[in-house]
């Protein structure tokens, strides 16, 4: 009678999970972004918008730092996104500094181009057997943990 080896179990390489996550989640956005042309809005615009909408008012800098690009190229962002009438300018108490603010229409784009990514996502959900579905859920939360460590 032959005893069979025990199954030894590494840990998964780090790096070969970072690559595939990586190229999934940036597969997914961009499949989901395709909803976004409803909103009549540019990629750059929508991304500054979300900024102010789910992280409050900022000064033009700070929206600049947030999405990663230079002042003079948040300018233009902000200037359609104004001419639009999405986003105004607030007066501080500091009149050297201007603080930009969603407005209320800008805030509805916003939120409705996320419902119609959401959406989008839950019908490609819907498509899973039930035990794929109930995977999912703690792998989100795995994936939630992953985001703010980073």
């Amino acid at each position: 009678m032959s005893k069979s080896k025990p199954e030894i179990r590494t840990r998964p390489d780090a790096a070969e999970i970072a690559e595939r996550l990586h190229s999934a989640a940036i597969h997914l956005l961009r499949r989901l972004r395709v909803t976004d042309r409803a909103s009549g809005i540019g990629p750059a615009q929508l991304s500054a918008l979300s900024v102010l909408v789910f992280g409050g008012p900022r000064s033009l800098g700070e929206l600049a730092d947030a999405e990663q690009v230079r002042p003079p190229t948040m300018s233009r962002i902000v200037a359609g996104l104004q001419r639009a009438g999405l986003v105004r300018r607030l007066e501080t108490q500091d009149k050297r500094r201007v603080l930009l603010e969603a407005t209320a229409r800008g805030t509805l784009i916003l939120q409705e181009g996320r419902e119609r990514r959401v959406r989008s996502l839950a019908r490609a959900l819907q498509s899973l057997r039930e035990s794929e579905s109930r995977r999912l859920l703690p792998l989100t939360e795995l994936l939630e943990r992953i985001a703010r460590d980073l």
